[in-house]
Formats: structure tokens, C-alpha cells, sequence
């Protein structure tokens, strides 16, 4: 565990476990497939356990809000690293995130921005880790419209 600034016993390091074959058929409802806490960029150390050998999903704040099937689409399989670039002190972001990718093999990147002009700071943010970290990490930008669809 990382100890942190705020102290909150809510940021403790933890590893959700998930059942298998959950079957939700007769309520329709779906599933979380979050796998990890804390989610908060700010709040993940680069030495946490579940990033070791991870598919590490960088995404904006707003994305999960306008996009309907955002943890089947891509929080499944993935750990999730949340971040605001307009809001946040992002002043350690590149930091963190290449210390992220270089000491836990980082198997790849995806990065859900919307298509507003201050999301494009994550895609930034993602690039310059993945060059610093020294790494060749697979790296995919996906940008959500305001309007809830995939834009690319």
C-alpha cells in the first residue's frame, strides 16, 4: 500500500474481485467491470499490484458519463486510470504515468478522451509517458462525442 497525502482510507490500494459468468439476463442489467480502487490518477501509485502486466486505460473524467457501454467496451479486461486535463494539476501526470508503464510491463495503452479540445491533453499526457518510460507500448486514442457516439 502507498501511503498518500490525504490519508483517506478510501484511496487504500485494493483489487476487485470479480464472479465469473455473472448472469444478468433476467434483470438487463450490466455488470461492473471495474477491477480496481482507487481509479483517480492522482490516487493510483505506480507500484500497485493489479498494474503488473496490465492493460492500462487512461480516461477522461466525461467519458464514462456519455459513452452508454463504457465498461463492456473498455473497462473490461483493462485497469482503469481516470484524470481530468482541464481540472486537474496534471503537473505529474507524465511523471506518474511513465512510472506506471516502466515498472510493471504494461501490456497496452487505450486512452478514451472526448472530443472536446482540452481532452486532447490525455493523449498528450499518454504519448509522452509510453517515449519516456522507454518502452514500446501499443498505444490507441479513442475519442467519444458529446453526443455519446465513438468518433473514431
Amino acid at each position: 500500500m502507498s501511503n498518500l497525502a490525504c490519508g483517506c482510507p478510501g484511496s487504500q490500494v485494493r483489487t476487485v474481485e470479480k464472479k465469473e459468468n455473472s448472469d444478468n439476463s433476467q434483470t438487463g442489467r450490466i455488470g461492473s467491470e471495474l477491477r480496481q480502487w482507487p481509479t483517480q490518477l492522482h490516487l493510483v501509485p505506480p507500484s500497485a499490484p493489479y498494474l503488473q502486466n496490465a492493460h492500462l486505460l487512461i480516461a477522461a473524467d466525461c467519458a464514462p458519463f456519455a459513452y452508454a457501454e463504457f465498461h463492456r467496451d473498455f473497462i473490461k479486461g483493462k485497469v482503469l486510470v481516470n484524470a481530468c486535463p482541464k481540472l486537474d494539476d496534471t503537473s505529474p501526470y507524465v511523471d506518474k504515468l511513465a512510472a506506471m508503464i516502466s515498472q510493471n510491463d504494461i501490456q497496452s495503452v487505450t486512452v478514451t478522451i472526448m472530443e472536446v479540445p482540452c481532452c486532447g491533453g490525455l493523449r498528450m499526457f499518454a504519448q509522452q509517458a509510453i517515449a519516456q518510460s522507454g518502452k514500446d507500448v501499443p498505444l490507441e486514442i479513442v475519442v467519444i462525442g458529446v453526443d455519446g457516439e465513438r468518433r473514431n
